[in-house]
């Protein structure tokens, strides 16, 4: 007998560090932050949307090379690529950010602030394209493990010291 829910069910895409996805329908995309931040971005017309997993604000990107995810302002160059093609205005979109913990600390007893940095560049490149920051879960000292659904705009946030619903505080 054929599975009459089998066509929607959700599925999972995980993105790895660096990694991106952008889409619709019954899908989740996952992702584990430390010190990475993740952009989430949606719009609630179209029920579209998209999600990065950057390691590094930025880098001096060499002349022809391809976009690379592991630095925030590559990974929203991707996004807002992806953003176009929809034909709907980047203002449209909703943005929430997640990540950037204090995962680093260095031998002499300091901290190296590559959470809080990813953090800024992530502000500052969604104010750049003009997109509301809906919500943000950032800093800290611990994990995170989110869940993004494309068809609802809902993210779920779990952390090792507590879990979260955020559906609701995030939506």
């Amino acid at each position: 007998m054929p599975d009459l829910f089998a066509s929607t069910d959700p599925r999972t895409v995980f993105l790895h560090p660096g990694e991106f996805y952008f889409g619709g329908g019954p899908t989740r995309i996952a992702t584990l932050l430390g010190s990475c931040v993740s952009i989430t971005v949606w719009h609630p017309r179209l029920l579209v949307g998209g999600m990065c997993h950057y390691m590094l604000p930025s880098r001096q990107r060499p002349p022809q090379a391809a976009l690379c995810g592991r630095y925030g302002d590559e990974a929203m160059e991707w996004l807002l690529a992806r953003i176009r093609e929809t034909g709907a205005p980047a203002a449209q979109f909703q943005a929430k950010l997640f990540g950037g913990g204090n995962m680093f600390e260095t031998a002499i007893g300091g901290v190296m602030d590559i959470g809080r940095r990813n953090i800024d560049m992530g502000r500052q490149l969604l104010a750049q394209a003009g997109i509301s920051l809906m919500a943000e879960h950032v800093g800290g000292n611990a994990h995170r493990k989110l869940v993004f659904e494309l068809w609802s705009g809902d993210v779920w946030l779990a952390r090792p010291d507590r879990y979260a619903s955020l559906g609701d505080a995030l939506s």
